[in-house]
């Protein structure tokens, strides 16, 4: 059974359809990644599966739920986290506060318990050393130790990526999806965020959604590819498949550029 199911998805802005009834299904442990041109409707994908919008025809099923129409913090609580495309960081805050962030949905204490924080044995002081722990465990997962205090307005941009990936995991999500997680990275950052992807599902059980333009992370890491086109699946299948199909290849090349190749 699929952990998360799209089915005949569509979003219209006015008289623009973005997505035209796109379906997909992932398989639990699997990594499945979604390209295509830019303007193909794939980070409007993930914001109707995360509860930014809500799609104007079609059904998001998470784990036997429906959830399309939820708000996005419910999303998030039943276990789907993502990331975004644009880095949502708070630049003036440390590494280990912006992780912490992430762990918000796993508080439990308010403001009355959290007054007596200092007192020994308080609630709200063994949850904070736990949410801590986890915490320290994404920071080692991650190689994020050097970053730990650091404000992350004054990071690298590729470790800002990685630390943004590492607030996103604090959620303990059971799906999780990721919008270019290599983009504006090095050869180098890019290795090291294909074997941690890899470890993610591995490791951690997580299952992956992944818009991306790298194609060669796509073709090593992915389980299924999806391609879509002005809103449109036009190919599903093995990253080998979907890598040579005609419809994909005028998309990406032009329908000249393919004809004169043939």
């Amino acid at each position: 059974m699929a952990i998360l199911d799209i089915d005949n998805l569509s979003m219209v802005f006015g008289g623009l359809t973005a997505l035209d009834k796109v379906s997909l299904s992932l398989e639990k442990g699997s990594i499945t990644a979604v390209i295509g041109p830019n303007g193909a409707g794939k980070t409007t994908l993930f914001n109707c599966i995360t509860g930014l919008y809500k799609p104007s025809s079609g059904s998001v099923t998470f784990k036997g739920k429906r959830i399309n129409g939820m708000k996005p913090y419910k999303i998030a609580a039943l276990g789907l986290g993502r990331t975004f495309q644009n880095i949502e960081l708070f630049n003036k805050m440390s590494t280990m506060d912006n992780l912490l962030l992430g762990r918000h949905l796993h508080m439990h204490t308010g403001i009355f318990s959290g007054s007596t924080f200092f007192r020994r044995g308080s609630r709200a002081a063994a949850e904070e050393i736990a949410h801590r722990q986890k915490v320290e465990e994404i920071i080692d997962f991650l190689d994020l130790q050097h970053a730990r205090d650091r404000f992350v307005g004054g990071l690298p941009y590729g470790t800002q990526k990685v630390v943004e990936l590492g607030r996103a995991l604090a959620t303990e999500p059971e799906v999780l999806l990721l919008d270019e997680p290599v983009a504006g990275m090095n050869m180098e950052e890019k290795q090291d965020l294909m074997i941690w992807l890899s470890d993610i599902k591995e490791e951690l059980g997580i299952t992956l959604l992944v818009i991306e333009h790298d194609m060669r992370l796509v073709m090593e890491i992915s389980d299924e590819v999806m391609v879509l086109n002005y809103g449109e699946p036009i190919a599903q299948g093995k990253p080998e498949d979907v890598q040579n199909h005609p419809e994909v290849l005028k998309a990406y090349l032009g329908e000249d550029s393919v004809a004169g190749a043939a």
